[in-house]
């Protein structure tokens, strides 16, 4: 029997040996051991992810929830107390207790609400690499401000008016409008210079009689006449000699009156209250009174309306309206107006209204306006048109041939437009923001219209009662909006 002893023992070490080398070299399960950590890993990633994912959705509840609450309490139509309102939206929703901090700044013409909202949540996975809360965090402010607001509201009564319901469809509108712009809580702060027109615009014996050197020639209407040259500029020169507008009714019978010949209602100068420029208003219940009363009349004269529009918010009309300020017939309130141009607090606008396009308008020769014909005895001409509209007088006493000798063409339809086209640039090149409405008009017309709003986007187009209501509210929308300014 051999005795292995030494020998065994050195045998069974070079076999630990053997398989301790082969046990390296053995690469089998290597990968099962990279992919466990991969897969922890990828898990580890992914539950990020969704702890990310559910913070961010929290945080877009959140900020939904802030934005609503403050849009709600910045609104000056809000009764109650502003921060009252915005902890009762978070209450209603849920979320009491994440409200930090509410702000409210309020003035005369504009209110700014500011939140901070904030709240923690759990993590399901990041808890794993010692996250184990999220802050989920919200902030927001809105703001209402009503600026000092200058309109200017240009309402056609032109003849074509009559067709339909376009008079009351636009009375209604417009009455909307004043009620939109006109709140208590803009007191003081927005003015509508009320300007109706047709073939021309009735300044209305108040402002009439704050410009010294108007040639005056009778004292049957106030509509005064401008040069090519004043629709070149937004500015009114209060002291320039100005002819005053011839007073005749150039059409054979009012639209009024039907097919009755020889009226005299539709004069090319309107004559009647309801139809005169209304100063700087803040009186909605008057300038409503005053567009319900209107009435469509003879031709129309877009860019002599846009004149007076442009002009009544240009700062050289301010020592008109002090004055008239001071006799009583513009609120003192708005004695200062139209502000600068450089004055960033005041918003300057033309509301321009039309239903059709510039026509053409005649004027009579002086010399069978203004002086003594032996054919009707003493009376000068001006007290003839008041007894007989031209066309009448004409067919009916003169021969044919001699028609034109009495009369001449002061404005084509394309010289209409040009001069609407001035006027509108000049007040652009102010910075005054030109609207129009194009009420049932033609393309041309709407041509016209959209080159003189302040963009494509400042025209509407609109037909029917709706449209145009909904026109004249979004015009209103613009001018006292609310708007999220974080």
């Amino acid at each position: 029997m051999v005795n292995c002893g030494t020998l065994c023992h050195r045998d069974r070490i070079r076999d630990e040996e053997r398989f301790l080398k082969i046990f390296a070299r053995n690469e089998n399960g290597t990968m099962t051991i990279f992919a466990c950590f991969m897969i922890l890993m990828m898990l580890m990633v992914g539950g990020i992810g969704v702890d990310l994912m559910r913070n961010e959705m929290e945080r877009t509840r959140l900020q939904a929830v802030s934005d609503r609450a403050v849009l709600a309490a910045a609104d000056l139509d809000q009764t109650l107390d502003p921060e009252a309102v915005v902890r009762d939206y978070f209450v209603k929703s849920g979320m009491g207790d994440y409200v930090s901090n509410v702000t409210v700044v309020e003035g005369l013409n504009f209110r700014t609400v500011n939140v901070d909202a904030t709240t923690t949540m759990n993590t399901q996975f990041m808890n794993m690499v010692g996250v184990d809360t999220l802050v989920v965090p919200a902030a927001s402010q809105a703001q209402e401000k009503v600026n000092k607001v200058e309109i200017s509201l240009v309402l056609d009564v032109s003849g074509s008016m009559k067709n339909g319901t376009k008079m009351a469809d636009m009375q209604a509108a417009a009455g909307e409008f004043i009620d939109e712009v006109l709140k208590p809580k803009n007191r003081d702060l927005v003015s509508v210079s009320l300007i109706p027109y047709s073939q021309h615009v009735n300044a209305g014996p108040k402002i009439y009689d704050q410009m010294p050197n108007i040639v005056t020639t009778h004292d049957y209407s106030h509509c005064v006449e401008f040069t090519d040259a004043d629709f070149q500029t937004a500015n009114f020169e209060r002291n320039k000699t100005y002819a005053q507008m011839q007073h005749y009714q150039w059409n054979w019978y009012s639209i009024e009156s039907g097919s009755q010949l020889n009226t005299v209602y539709d004069t090319v100068c309107p004559r009647n209250d309801y139809e005169e420029i209304r100063p700087f208003s803040q009186n909605a219940s008057q300038l409503k009174a005053q567009i319900n009363a209107m009435k469509p009349r003879a031709g129309t004269q877009i860019f002599i309306g846009m004149k007076w529009a442009a002009s009544m918010l240009d700062p050289s009309f301010r020592s008109m309206t002090a004055d008239l300020s001071t006799a009583g017939h513009v609120d003192a309130a708005f004695s200062d107006r139209p502000a600068a141009y450089t004055d960033d607090e005041t918003l300057k606008t033309v509301v321009l209204m039309t239903d059709g396009q510039n026509s053409k308008a005649n004027r009579i020769y002086d010399a069978y306006y203004t002086t003594n014909d032996a054919d009707i005895g003493t009376p000068r001409h001006y007290t003839h048109w008041e007894e007989y509209n031209l066309q009448y007088y004409l067919w009916n006493n003169v021969s044919s041939s001699n028609h034109t000798q009495y009369y001449y063409n002061k404005y084509t339809e394309a010289k209409g437009d040009a001069l609407l086209k001035n006027i509108c640039d000049a007040a652009k090149a102010r910075e005054i923001i030109v609207w129009t409405i194009g009420f049932e008009v033609l393309d041309h017309g709407a041509t016209v219209m959209e080159d003189c709003a302040s963009s494509p986007s400042h025209f509407f187009r609109v037909a029917g009662s709706e449209q145009i209501k909904e026109a004249f509210g979004a015009i209103a929308g613009q001018i006292n909006q609310l708007r999220l300014t974080q």
